[in-house]
């Protein structure tokens, strides 16, 4: 019997390179795509795919929360699709999984399906639900914001969201500041502050963020901006356009300050 497979991607080039790199396999039947968590949801449950290639992130949602709603459509196999670094994905324990980090070549997609085909062919298809189900649950919990992955001297250590005094953009990477620690980590501001608790978590400038828990004094500036002093003594600037954010964390404060 052929592999029946899913692909769920949202992003055009990767979606064509799986379908042509798919194609070349004597025993893979694509059964649909999608470029939608809704529209990938929809086709989970009229297909019921063997093995499902699922981008992490998708303009409508996520893969693990449509993992989760999948339920009893949950396929045997699914290989994430992922633009994270290897490291953020290497650090979770996903027996019974695989993961192609975009942008990946055909090589790296052959070792993915020789494992998907060793666990297929194992016959142990129930085990490996209930392995993909809490795999959701785990993988799923760390995308809420409570921690995140770093790499520390070829170590994975996961930095609790509420230790971070506060995170500034250098490019395409963020650099968190935990407390006499600084980890670099590649990804936007704008990325990692959609993780982020907003209740907890204040962007203050274009390229700053910081952890409202860490400000200790809050002081206004001529220029129409605020000198923010956190609890380390480290200096932060507030600036003009960001200056209403302030009310999050002043209330009626601010609107008194000039």
């Amino acid at each position: 019997m052929p592999m029946r497979t899913l692909i769920i991607e949202d992003e055009a080039p990767a979606r064509n390179l799986l379908r042509e790199l798919l194609a070349r396999e004597a025993d893979v039947e694509i059964v649909g795509e999608a470029g939608s968590a809704e529209e990938g949801a929809n086709l989970l449950r009229r297909t019921r795919p063997d093995l499902l290639f699922l981008d992490i992130k998708l303009p409508d949602g996520d893969g693990f929360q449509l993992l989760a709603d999948a339920g009893a459509d949950t396929p045997s196999l699914t290989v994430f699709v992922t633009a994270f670094d290897e490291y953020a994905v290497r650090a979770f324990d996903m027996n019974a999984v695989d993961y192609l980090l975009k942008p990946f070549d055909e090589e790296r997609f052959e070792r993915a399906m020789r494992r998907a085909r060793s666990h297929l062919q194992s016959g142990a298809l129930d085990e490996l639900r209930a392995q993909m189900a809490d795999v959701v649950r785990r993988l799923g919990g760390q995308m809420l914001g409570d921690r995140i992955p770093v790499k520390q001297e070829g170590r994975i250590r996961f930095v609790k969201c509420e230790e971070i005094d506060w995170i500034e953009a250098d490019g395409n990477y963020v650099r968190l500041h935990v407390g006499k620690e600084t980890y670099v980590q590649r990804q936007t501001l704008t990325s990692i502050e959609t993780r982020l608790d907003p209740a907890a978590f204040l962007r203050i400038h274009r390229s700053v963020i910081v952890n409202t828990a860490s400000i200790a004094t809050l002081q206004p500036w001529y220029t129409g901006e605020y000198v923010l002093t956190l609890n380390s003594g480290k200096e932060l600037t507030v600036s003009r356009g960001y200056r209403h954010r302030l009310r999050s964390i002043l209330g009626e404060l601010a609107a008194d300050q000039p």
